[in-house]
């Protein structure tokens, strides 16, 4: 299974969503079966971009868990949205801590602190918020926006869960990641590296 770098902020892992398949063939499907509802307009299959939407969202946490589409955990989250023109962007959230301010807080706020799960010297910690809450916090996340091209994006052929629809939505959240990746991902390693 390929690993998180600077270049990779998703993966998507299809040996898992067979392996760990209840019907034998997709795990995946079988939360595209469990969410229906988000894939038709009555009944009518959706257009591109709501499919794409829809597709990410349920591909991603906290709707899959462990996730179809795992994205980077140091990235609080990596959403796909349907803008105010019709069109589709990604809005990645990527949580900052105080080093990387022009100006710091002044008091001490408290800050993002690491996931007490993380391991020591682990690449990617995720950050949440201070456990202790005995003075303000101020915690800074930065939304990286990047429009996708509809080029990418295929209407599905059906709106009825099952093996056509899942292979569908895998092609498109598939080409969804690949685009986060060579995009997205140098958008948020330079945010990042700044921060450090």
């Amino acid at each position: 299974m390929p690993q998180f770098d600077h270049s990779t902020l998703v993966i998507v892992d299809n040996l898992a969503d067979r392996r760990d398949a209840s019907d034998g063939h997709s795990r995946y499907g079988a939360y595209i079966a469990h969410h229906a509802d988000l894939f038709h307009e009555d009944g009518e299959p959706l257009r591109q971009v709501e499919f794409a939407a829809a597709a990410w969202r349920t591909a991603t946490s906290p709707v899959m868990a462990p996730a179809y589409a795992a994205v980077r955990p140091d990235i609080d989250r990596v959403e796909v949205y349907v803008d105010h023109d019709g069109g589709v962007q990604f809005c990645a959230k990527v949580g900052l801590r105080h080093n990387a301010l022009a100006n710091l807080p002044t008091r001490y706020p408290l800050d993002w602190e690491r996931a007490p799960w993380s391991r020591p010297g682990e690449s990617w910690p995720a950050l949440v918020t201070p456990e202790r809450a005995d003075r303000p916090a101020v915690l800074v996340t930065a939304s990286v926006l990047l429009p996708i091209p509809a080029t990418i994006l295929a209407a599905p052929t059906t709106a009825r869960p099952g093996r056509t629809l899942t292979n569908e939505a895998k092609a498109v959240v598939a080409a969804l990641a690949e685009h986060a990746n060579r995009n997205l991902a140098p958008l948020v390693t330079e945010l990042l590296g700044r921060a450090k």
